[in-house]
């Protein structure tokens, strides 16, 4: 299987903007970029899902430019329903420093920045240089701009199309960059680029999007809660990624394993096969979580993952470190206590339980375990037999209820 039925098989290919660029994708080497504003210091799980076609590209001896919006970050991608919030040159600077260094870490591509050659540009050569390239009944046309003209859209967002289309011409001029690859939204922008190219060096550049990678509702790949997973570990930990892979609709899983990892056709198929034959082994989800948080942090950080959940599973938290534990309860309160205490008044200083009649009801179901252990007696003492490293004390309440605490005494 060629470059490009491998793109179609994996559900990688919306819209490529000429037939030729098959031909070019499965027997030339081309240069070509895919570009991320700046508008936070890590990319996130949405962005990997889309920077992976790049990676699939430079298997293939193609060459991969990731372009850091330094420029285009302080204007702003027109959304659909509102204007972006501006962000600091400051941050900007400061996101940028962040997204170079892990592009290079995690996908080793030639990171540019387009604010240096935007930056010299005054207006006057902007508008006579490129904008009267641009029919404003052209760029109307454009399903951003079009969404945005009920509820007003400002002159700084309707130029970011030029802006980007700037990029692509600057691109193919000083590195010979034919192609720009995006996710599907991106369509608009690309095109623009690629007429731009034309009308001033009347050659052709190619453009290729792919479908978003969404759930079954059409809810973005990687928006949990209204939150980003991260790529940098230090922000969304391997265990957190795990758990979000882990947890995946069923009817999606092979769809993510196509597009999300480096699996051959067969791999997939015979997953698939298995799949469908037990879904309650979450086979795929966990070679899902394997692939992903490997190529992205490498085997160790996904044996930890592992680790962690298996702990947590059988309540075992004894085999873990420290670190591992905070990883494991991130986002819990955890507060300071003192032991050698009744079990009831343990329960109420760590907020298990509102007051010490609860506390009392909770125990006498049997709803409380500590270290795997089901705690059923009112008078228990809780001492450091019960502490974890000498520094946690963890108690669990129901199936999925998790107290922790820091011993101070």
């Amino acid at each position: 299987m060629d470059l490009y039925e491998d793109l179609k098989w994996r559900g990688l290919i919306q819209d490529i903007s000429d037939e030729e660029l098959i031909n070019k994708l499965n027997n030339e080497k081309l240069t070509f970029y895919i570009g991320t504003d700046p508008t936070a210091d890590s990319m996130h799980i949405g962005h990997y899902s889309s920077f992976l076609i790049s990676k699939r590209l430079a298997k293939y001896g193609h060459k991969p430019i990731l372009l850091v919006g330094g420029a285009t970050g302080l204007i702003g991608d027109p959304k659909p329903t509102a204007e972006r919030p501006m962000i600091t040159k400051e941050e900007v600077e400061h996101n940028i420093e962040g997204l170079t260094k892990q592009a290079k870490e995690i996908f080793g591509f030639e990171v540019v920045n387009n604010y240096d050659w935007i930056k010299d540009i005054n207006i006057i050569d902007f508008l006579r240089d490129y904008g009267k390239y641009f029919n404003i009944g052209y760029m109307l046309a454009k399903d951003k701009v079009k969404s945005r003209m009920e509820t007003g859209i400002t002159y700084a967002e309707f130029s970011y199309m030029i802006l980007q289309a700037l990029d692509f011409l600057h691109l193919y001029e000083t590195k010979g960059c034919e192609l720009q690859v995006a996710g599907s939204d991106q369509w608009g922008n690309i095109t623009s680029g690629i007429e731009l190219i034309r009308r001033k060096t009347d050659k052709t550049a190619y453009g290729m999007v792919m479908p978003l990678v969404t759930d079954s509702n059409g809810v973005k790949f990687g928006k949990t809660e209204g939150n980003a997973l991260w790529l940098d570990k230090n922000k969304t930990s391997s265990y957190e990624l795990y758990q979000y892979l882990i947890n995946l609709e069923d009817s999606m899983i092979i769809s993510y394993l196509k597009k999300l990892t480096f699996l051959s056709k067969e791999e997939i198929e015979e997953i698939e096969k298995v799949h469908n034959e037990r879904p309650e082994l979450r086979e795929a989800h966990k070679i899902l979580a394997r692939e992903i948080i490997t190529d992205l942090h490498g085997k160790e950080e996904y044996e930890k993952a592992i680790r962690i959940s298996e702990a947590l599973f059988k309540g075992n938290f004894s085999e873990l470190s420290n670190e591992e534990l905070e990883e494991a309860f991130k986002g819990n309160e955890i507060k300071n206590i003192e032991i050698n205490k009744n079990i009831v008044d343990v329960l109420v200083d760590m907020g298990v339980a509102q007051s010490k009649r609860q506390a009392r009801e909770f125990i006498s179901n049997n709803s409380i375990e500590i270290k795997g252990e089901k705690v059923s007696d009112l008078d228990r003492i809780i001492d450091n037999t019960y502490v974890i490293n000498n520094t946690y004390l963890i108690i669990k309440r129901g199936k999925k209820n998790y107290y922790v605490s820091k011993i101070t005494n």
